[in-house]
């Protein structure tokens, strides 16, 4: 067992968090398929700890990290005596560290995500794909953020590999004509990590850090890679306006703090300024698409000195222009709270009940839980205790479950 000094461990560690995409994307275009790259890359790392500690860390970790994962690449395809011949046209010169264009590659990571958002590939392979290539994280790690067990996340990616394999997907940046379909599967993705990372599906916490703070790093890489699209603008900026609020949403024990409660000094504010910057870049570029409008909504909510202080109107035009650029089931129940607190809870409650009926809500806890706070608000006590025992049947999250059952007791004492 390689054993470094803390000063190497830590740079390792570093580079594997920097550079990882950058290292696995640049060997997949030598090595030719993604399991060869990913194993000549964990060598690679492996062999940093070592090599380090005896002749120092690099000046440039990612060029030298490159260079040894396709020494690997090769040293994997002479073992197994594939394609010796082919092997001077698939390697190209090997990077040194000091060759200026060892970083010049934003290509590379960009059809590494391209390929891993393939919309051949299921929704949750491209995300397992995603968190697992792009985002270097082990097997174990993905099926912890996802709370399934590790076999079954090794099985998704395994299937997600051999299907990129058998259908022939390209390694590629798609044409400028396919791009607008394609990016937006790889921008959903993205968006997707994000809300899993900001309230948990289930489990103790509210919030998995780690795995917001990923989709963050992906969607700035993204932003470095596509700096004039709008909404990979929009996209980071929505991010960015959403966890801003994050260190307000739990309170010291961790319970869950709701928006109207939060103390609003906690926000980042740094942020906040980030992400309205991006936002003003994105809606000066062309209509808004469902990121941008998205965005809008938040920087509105993050613009609000207090809760009494926010624009539900401006919200609810918001949220009309969101469904008409992006009708689903959760923009229409978010927009029935809009109402709510634009119209009135009796109009909110009304266009509630009206999407009772719709089936991709049906175990949707959060449908529940804005019934009984419209209820309670109308003083409608024993329906509102009924919605909120509904909602604490549909929610898994251990933080949300406690935060309705202080305000199911709290019926109970009324």
């Amino acid at each position: 067992m390689v054993t470094a000094s803390a000063e190497v461990a830590a740079a390792v560690a570093d580079a594997h968090r920097r550079e990882w995409a950058f290292v696995l994307a640049s060997t997949r275009r030598v090595a030719g398929d993604l399991d060869t790259a990913e194993e000549a890359v964990q060598d690679a790392y492996a062999s940093a700890l070592s090599v380090w500690d005896e002749r120092g860390i690099p000046h440039n970790p990612a060029a030298w990290l490159t260079t040894a994962a396709r020494r690997r690449v090769l040293d994997l395809r002479r073992r197994a005596e594939v394609a010796r011949r082919a092997m001077p046209e698939l390697l190209p010169a090997e990077v040194e560290e000091s060759d200026p264009d060892a970083q010049a590659f934003p290509d590379d990571r960009l059809r590494l995500v391209f390929t891993c958002c393939h919309p051949a590939l299921s929704e949750e392979a491209q995300v397992a794909l995603t968190l697992k290539l792009v985002c270097g994280l082990s097997v174990p790690e993905v099926a912890r953020a996802f709370l399934v067990a590790e076999p079954t996340m090794a099985a998704r990616i395994t299937r997600a590999k051999k299907k990129i394999a058998a259908a022939h997907i390209p390694y590629h940046v798609p044409e400028p004509g396919e791009l607008p379909g394609r990016l937006d599967s790889v921008l959903a993705v993205i968006h997707l990590v994000y809300t899993t990372g900001h309230t948990a599906p289930s489990g103790a916490d509210l919030i998995r850090r780690s795995l917001s703070e990923r989709a963050i790093e992906l969607a700035v890489m993204l932003r470095s890679l596509l700096p004039d699209d709008p909404d990979v603008a929009g996209l980071l900026a929505l991010l960015l306006l959403t966890d801003a609020r994050r260190p307000a949403r739990t309170d010291a024990d961790g319970a869950a703090v709701m928006l109207e409660d939060q103390d609003r000094s906690r926000w980042d504010t740094a942020a906040i300024r980030t992400g309205l910057t991006l936002l003003e870049t994105s809606l000066g570029r062309r209509a808004p698409g469902r990121f941008t409008l998205m965005a809008t909504i938040a920087a509105v909510h993050d613009q609000a000195a207090t809760w009494s202080d926010t624009d539900w109107e401006q919200i609810l035009g918001l949220y009309d222009l969101l469904s008409d650029v992006w009708p689903s089931p959760v923009v229409s129940l978010n927009r029935a709270i809009a109402i709510g607190f634009a119209k009135g809870s009796e109009a909110g409650l009304a266009e509630l009940d009206r999407l009772a009926t719709e089936p991709q809500l049906a175990g949707y806890g959060y449908l529940a839980a804005a019934r009984a706070h419209l209820l309670a608000r109308l003083g409608r006590i024993g329906e509102a205790r009924t919605a909120y025992q509904e909602a604490l049947r549909l929610t898994a999250n251990d933080a949300e479950r406690a935060h309705l059952q202080t305000q199911l007791t709290s019926l109970r004492h009324s």
